[in-house]
């Protein structure tokens, strides 16, 4: 992060849950397309988070990313967690759930249900949206990071391909197993999550010491591949 007070990326407004959200919506060079959701880390809507949803939308998707933070961009990590903790899970789902209903009331949005895509907190926030929302379809959490107890996925109607990185101390390799067994005994559902030779935040190409090239372009591709078949 620079010296300098990031700012929000932000460029479309909508109705969620009970006011009124922002966030940044990129559009496919068609001009229509699946949705997704971007879900940010904690630092917020950064110039990253917009980086991905800019090539979601080059993939072909209309992608959406909602501003969980109302605008307000860390700049080191006390600040990240500080504004992380006072993100309750519930709200974060509703202002997400509400991004889901603009998504899907677009005219460029195609089909009825959309993806997720989230990273760190993120991830974490794919995961506890997926279980309570079934109008998402395809979830993938990169290194997701779940506060608290796990979700109930009694209601979970997505697929999952989930990215970890095997050196991560933050969501260590060893906890997916819980997590696996939890989602495949409430819902039937079988998650694919795949392991790298990372640490945690391998996909964020904007911090260099956390950063793994080979890790982040096979996730990518395993992504987009994941998305293309699920959503159409």
């Amino acid at each position: 992060m620079s010296a300098d007070r990031p700012e929000a990326r932000q460029n479309v407004s909508f109705p969620s849950a009970g006011g009124t959200a922002h966030g940044y919506l990129a559009l496919p060079p068609a001009g229509h397309g699946p949705g997704v959701i971007v879900i940010q880390e904690w630092w917020g809507l950064t110039d990253h988070i917009a980086d991905v949803t800019d090539r979601l939308a080059q993939a072909g998707f209309v992608a959406l990313a909602p501003d969980l933070f109302g605008g307000k961009v860390a700049h080191d990590s006390a600040e990240a967690i500080q504004m992380m903790s006072q993100l309750p899970t519930e709200r974060g789902v509703d202002l997400l759930s509400g991004a889901v209903g603009h998504l899907l009331s677009r005219e460029e949005t195609t089909g009825d249900t959309v993806g997720a895509v989230g990273f760190c907190m993120g991830g974490g926030f794919v995961i506890a949206l997926a279980a309570r929302d079934p109008r998402v379809s395809a979830a993938v959490p990169f290194y997701g990071v779940i506060p608290g107890p796990l979700p109930d996925f009694s209601h979970l109607k997505a697929d999952i391909l989930g990215h970890y990185g095997e050196q991560d101390h933050t969501v260590p390799p060893e906890s997916l197993s819980q997590l696996r067994a939890a989602i495949e005994e409430q819902s039937g559902i079988t998650p694919e999550f795949h392991l790298y030779p990372a640490g945690h935040a391998f996909f964020n190409d904007g911090r260099p010491e956390a950063y793994h090239q080979p890790s982040a372009e096979l996730a990518w591709s395993r992504t987009i591949d994941f998305l293309h078949r699920k959503l159409g």
